[in-house]
């Protein structure tokens, strides 16, 4: 059994919410296998309604606008007993009926069952309603296995993941052992990726030809997403964007080029195919700052953006079976930057960060910039021996208006401190994590003064 970061998120709906439970992300990510993991978890009584299984189901369920009418209609067609108060109802694949997110607002409200709710392209699907049930659905994105929950899968001890963050947290090196292991791992997982059937086919086998054979299943499924919303919007460029990632990736800077999809495009005649694809959970975007300093959302220039696979083992594939050898070698001819610079997207992207990047002629470009402690943190990720040199980098911490508290440097290297820099084993960024917790104010020590 695959063990998942979303299983918090989905214990603590079950102990602490009185709402409905949305759960989206991209397709292939794992989201039915998470949540009947965790309602067979809870054992509670449950239903699994799948609305692209059955169809037949939808207009039924269209003329049941209260529970009593939805506990009969569910009941009979499945010949099971419901039980009010105990069992949770799970619709899979709302994306076949999506009306059923606004109805649900006035089933959370009558009270008898809990529901969880779950779909592929949500992002999409969702911004043609007419209004949303505020306060009466939460919502909960799954991603890709990030590396951690990859290691894990192929049972790495759990005394290895705590010497890992204690060397993180400590800022001591990792022991040679660990280090040049856990190198493999992720080696392992450039290739691998997160999409969990891929990882399930490699943990059984470790046939690198069958987990290949699942990702060209899965680029094949998305292809067939994008021509399905190019034929009714014919302006989107889903297809040919998505086939230019590699390309870009290995391109010096990363940034798209409009031009590389048509002579003469500009950001507004691309920009609802970028929309449609972040939305879909297909890519990941990086979006430009005209300033390195907190809050970095003020300084965003959306037409200059880095996109990046939602998973890398896809892009991998996407590269070919060339890369893939090369990456075993552990000694890679080709340049990995791209790989590198992907699987931290994804990592940080996984971890709740929004991604950005600067670029300056006068100052050069950092990869990545995120906020931790209210503070601007700039990333270098370096797939090469020449990891110590980032004039950029040193630049922009040397800038006291950026106020940069700390910067990492992520590469084939192991940890150690210089200054401001900490260079970390590319592996140890599953250890940076989003540190500010907004406080709970007690309210009922605010008290008026006597007028």
């Amino acid at each position: 059994m695959l063990w998942r970061k979303v299983e918090k998120d989905l214990q603590d709906w079950f102990e602490h919410s009185n709402t409905a439970l949305l759960v989206s992300g991209a397709r292939q990510v794992g989201k039915t296998y998470s949540i009947r993991a965790f309602l067979e978890s809870t054992g509670c009584p449950y239903l699994e309604v799948n609305l692209l299984d059955q169809t037949d189901l939808i207009p039924l369920l269209e003329k049941s606008r209260k529970v009593r009418e939805l506990e009969s209609t569910l009941s009979a067609y499945y010949q099971k007993t419901l039980y009010p108060g105990k069992t949770i109802i799970f619709f899979d694949e709302v994306q076949a009926y999506k009306e059923i997110v606004t109805r649900i607002k006035f089933w959370v409200d009558e009270g008898s069952y809990r529901y969880i709710l779950s779909g592929s392209l949500l992002g999409i699907e969702l911004r043609a309603l007419r209004s949303a049930p505020v306060g009466y659905l939460s919502e909960v994105t799954m991603y890709p296995m990030d590396l951690e929950e990859f290691m894990r899968a192929l049972n790495v001890p759990e005394i290895v993941f705590n010497t890992l963050r204690e060397c993180f947290q400590n800022k001591e090196p990792v022991s040679e052992a660990i280090h040049m292991t856990t190198m493999q791992h992720f080696r392992n997982y450039l290739i691998v990726g997160g999409m969990p059937q891929a990882v399930q086919q490699f943990e059984r086998s470790g046939d690198l030809m069958r987990v290949s054979a699942i990702h060209h299943s899965i680029i094949a499924q998305h292809k067939m997403d994008f021509t399905q919303y190019e034929k009714e919007d014919k302006k989107l460029l889903l297809t040919q964007i998505f086939d230019q990632l590699p390309a870009n990736l290995q391109k010096q800077n990363r940034r798209f080029v409009y031009n590389d999809l048509g002579k003469g495009l500009r950001f507004q005649q691309v920009e609802s195919s970028f929309l449609w694809l972040i939305a879909a959970g297909v890519v990941i975007p990086t979006y430009n700052v005209t300033e390195p300093k907190a809050p970095l959302i003020l300084s965003q220039k959306s037409s200059l953006v880095k996109l990046y696979c939602s998973d890398v083992g896809l892009l991998t594939t996407m590269l070919g079976e060339d890369a893939q050898i090369q990456l075993l070698g552990g000694k890679p001819k080709m340049n990995m930057g791209g790989l590198f610079e992907n699987y931290v997207a994804q990592e940080l992207h996984a971890h709740g960060f929004p991604l950005y990047f600067y670029c300056s002629h006068k100052n050069g470009e950092l990869d990545f910039l995120i906020e931790q402690n209210l503070s601007s943190v700039p990333i270098e990720v370096k797939s090469g021996g020449d990891y110590t040199m980032h004039a950029s980098l040193s630049r922009a911490v040397d800038n006291t208006a950026y106020d940069m508290q700390n910067a990492y440097v992520l590469a084939d290297c192991n940890l150690k401190c210089d200054g401001k820099i900490q260079y970390l084993p590319i592996y140890l960024s599953m250890m940076i994590q989003k540190r500010v917790q907004l406080p709970t104010i007690d309210l009922k020590s605010i008290v008026w003064p006597e007028i």
